[in-house]
């Protein structure tokens, strides 16, 4: 029963600082709340091991020190982007023809 007071007691200031896009903020994993949606949503944040792109993601307090970048995130690898490699092969012509 007193799992259900804490649950109803929850605020919703204190519902919203479980996201998962407000902890990246707050970890300075990102800039800003929308610059850790965009990370989220580009695949290159996990929560230990398991790659989340939904910003909403409710993170567990255990689970808080967790939250990094990707093991497969251009950001972690240092690997080129999808986009940068694309420009690499075609030569960097500028030309669309």
């Amino acid at each position: 029963e007193r799992k259900l007071d804490y649950v109803l007691g929850l605020t919703i200031n204190q519902f919203m600082e479980r996201r998962l896009q407000t902890l990246v903020q707050k970890k300075k994993i990102a800039n800003s709340v929308h610059h850790a949606r965009v990370l989220i949503r580009q695949r290159h944040i996990a929560v230990g091991k398991q790659m989340v792109n939904i910003p909403s993601f409710m993170v567990r307090v255990s689970s808080e020190q967790h939250i990094q970048h990707s093991a497969t995130s251009c950001i972690k690898t240092g690997k080129l982007g999808r986009t940068k490699r694309r420009k690499a092969n075609a030569g960097g012509d500028g030309d669309d023809e």
